[in-house]
């Protein structure tokens, strides 16, 4: 019998080998999970409803599998955690939202059935804000998700539940998404790793407007390689998402030529020269890039021409809401949260004309911003504007003492890259002035996922040997000591017990 802790702190890439060699058991993996969670999900609040009876029976089922020697998924007998914003058959998907209080979906969407096709096991769902708007995770159904280094502070969004889930080892995968910064940003705050995937690599079949390129989803872990082997196991073309197109990896990332560093072209930029960062974070980003500078062939400023670029964001992100929100809207528009709501009015008042300029502007910078490649492999920025701020603030409302023009806005750093398309990851890469995780921002080349992830890999490899740079990790007596109250918002718990899925498995919470 293995150390439950032990085992927990383990990559998904480790415990997938020792799985297969049947050095431990699915059982004995998922009861790990469970354990850790019970322990300490009630200090960050990363998980909501949970499946612990079906995930269990699911376990038994995959070691028995193993045992007659059948066919295996990339995935099989690893728990993992799914974002509250996918469907997920028998199990309560809320979104965040009391409008969807006791919604026990009929089935699994899209990206869920390839997790589970693959063998994943769900334990449980994670935390988002309300309808997935914003970047701070908290809402009235489940409460505050407070990051893990400290829970008076945020653990980012929209994928702050599997962002914190991940950085204290409650499960070794867990799913995410991204509009305008939603696996960037969580994974930077609780220093994970977040990719932000090409449009199209991973299918999204939730996306009411299908043909929109700023919505994607993707894979969080613990490191590169974790990352990889969620990604291996959910891309492919799918008749439920227009974007997708055919594509296939190997499993892992074993065998793989390691990127060469001397020969990497590398262009930085501290604000895109359109974004708000806060001084100090400059010159933490300062820092690392000088402890990066000398390990690289290139490594040098770049200028990036995103005029137009909040513009065109606010009307396609507006875009999208709509499309979303409209039926709950008109029901009844103060069923909405705040965020929600705000989006979804600043949508209709929008002309055609508007969206027009918008979807033309958007081509205009894709191919200004391509043209960067040329010249470099990777584009580097920092994750986020600012340090983690307190959960009980909703959204930061001035960078540098210069007011932000709306509650996202200080989001741009990861939404101009959005625009783009590009795929971009956010990697650990140290503390910040304030002793929290730095999230490095890794942009590659269009479509360049698997390139991009090698670097990612590469440039982990290096930072695991600084101080400077190595992944930090959470400080579990200070986060036991923590006497927060991450549930206080919480209007009306759900009323799990009383609903139950199809097959008869109910749904729990912790």
């Amino acid at each position: 019998m293995h150390d439950r802790n032990e085992l927990m702190s383990l990559s998904a890439v480790a415990l997938r080998t020792l799985l297969l060699v049947r050095e431990i058991s699915a059982a004995e993996l998922l009861d790990a999970s469970i354990s850790r969670i019970e322990a300490l999900n009630p200090f960050a609040n990363a998980i909501t409803a949970t499946s612990f009876e079906r995930a269990r029976i699911e376990a038994k089922a995959a070691d028995a599998a193993l045992a007659r020697g059948k066919s295996l998924g990339a995935l099989h007998g690893l728990p993992i955690g799914i974002k509250d914003l996918e469907d997920t058959k028998g199990i309560l998907t809320t979104y965040g939202s009391p409008l969807y209080r006791a919604n026990v979906p009929g089935r699994d969407n899209a990206l869920v059935q390839r997790l589970r096709g693959a063998g994943a096991i769900v334990v449980g769902k994670t935390n988002v804000p309300e309808m997935g708007a914003g970047a701070n995770t908290f809402n009235p159904v489940w409460g505050a998700t407070g990051n893990p280094f400290d829970p008076r502070l945020n653990a980012g969004g929209s994928s702050g539940g599997s962002a914190a889930a991940l950085a204290l080892d409650l499960v070794p995968l867990a799913s995410g998404s991204d509009t305008g910064g939603s696996l960037r940003i969580p994974a930077a705050n609780c220093g994970v790793v977040g990719l932000r995937t090409s449009p199209g690599l991973v299918p999204s079949d939730r996306k009411p407007l299908g043909w929109a390129p700023i919505a994607v989803v993707g894979p969080m872990g613990r490191n590169v390689e974790d990352t990889w082997l969620q990604l291996a196991a959910t891309t492919g073309q799918s008749i439920t998402d227009p974007l997708g197109y055919s594509f296939s990896m190997p499993l892992t990332m074993d065998g793989r030529a390691p990127t060469d560093l001397s020969k990497l072209r590398i262009g930085f930029t501290e604000d895109f020269g359109v974004c708000e960062v806060d001084d100090a974070i400059r010159q933490v980003f300062r820092r690392k890039i000088e402890a990066l500078r000398v390990h690289v062939g290139v490594c040098e400023p770049v200028m990036v021409d995103f005029d137009g670029a909040h513009r065109c964001f606010d009307v396609l992100r507006a875009e999208a809401f709509v499309a979303g929100l409209q039926k709950a809207y008109e029901s009844d528009p103060d069923s909405l949260g705040p965020n929600p709501r705000a989006n979804y009015e600043m949508g209709i008042g929008m002309s055609l004309g508007d969206c027009v300029w918008a979807h033309a502007e958007q081509t205009r910078l894709f191919r200004r911003f391509q043209t960067l490649f040329e010249h470099y492999d990777v584009i580097l920025s920092p994750t986020t504007p600012v340090s983690p701020f307190p959960w009980q603030q909703p959204y930061l409302k001035s960078v540098n003492g210069r007011a932000l023009e709306n509650y996202y806005r200080w989001l741009s750093l990861t939404y101009v890259v959005t625009l783009a398309t590009n795929p971009a990851l956010s990697l650990p890469c140290g503390v910040d002035h304030l002793g929290m995780p730095f999230g490095l921002q890794m942009v590659g080349s269009f479509r360049g996922d698997l390139a991009l992830l090698d670097a990612a890999r590469a440039f982990e490899t290096l930072f695991a040997g600084s101080a400077e740079t190595r992944r930090p990790l959470p400080d579990l007596a200070r986060l036991r000591a923590s006497d927060v109250d991450l549930r206080s918002i919480v209007t009306h718990p759900p009323q799990l017990n009383a609903v139950a899925s199809a097959d008869g498995a109910s749904a729990s919470c912790v």
